[in-house]
């Protein structure tokens, strides 16, 4: 005869062996190391989506303004641009050049580059700003498409087109602003 934390073993060991499924066929339970990664995937997944840019992001403070232009047969037109608004203390160009020289001579590169800054936070900023922009003017209801970009050191400059026609109200409200 079985005692009864004999039985709660034996009925554990079964659950953690196997479990069955809509056929009545033996499955493995997946181990906890497998439980535990996925979890940890999805979690990490969420947080991704999650960290989605914010203006509060950015240290450097900026001017924006936006420029409309509504054309007579409706089209919507507008220019973005952005410039720093202090400049932040940059470093000097001339010791930007010499670690990029020592950098390549660490290297054992032979070929001589052009220094060209990194504009991918600042490209960032100005996107995210634009992005804003529309979404609080309600100028562009229905996206736009992009008809020119210039982004350089400390200034920027975004010109599009919106996919939707200009109302009665568009026209009173962002005639050429």
């Amino acid at each position: 005869m079985t005692s009864p934390g004999d039985w709660v073993m034996l009925t554990l060991q079964r659950m953690l062996t196997s479990t069955k499924n809509k056929d009545n066929n033996k499955m493995p339970i997946p181990s906890p190391l497998l439980t535990t990664t996925l979890l940890l995937i999805v979690i990490l997944g969420l947080g991704g989506c999650a960290s989605k840019r914010d203006v509060d992001d950015f240290k450097v403070r900026v001017e924006d303004t936006f420029h409309t232009s509504i054309k007579g047969n409706g089209i919507k037109l507008f220019t973005y641009r952005v410039k720093y608004a202090d400049l932040p203390t940059l470093e000097q160009p001339h010791m930007q050049r010499v670690r990029q020289i020592e950098k390549m001579k660490r290297s054992g590169s032979k070929k001589r580059s052009v220094y060209e800054p990194d504009l991918t936070r600042w490209t960032q900023q100005i996107e995210l700003g634009l992005e804003k922009t529309i979404a609080m003017t309600g100028y562009c209801r229905e996206g736009y498409l992009e008809l020119s970009r210039i982004i350089e050191e400390g200034r920027g400059e975004i010109r599009g087109e919106c996919n939707d026609g200009a109302t009665d109200a568009d026209i009173s409200k962002f005639a050429n602003k």
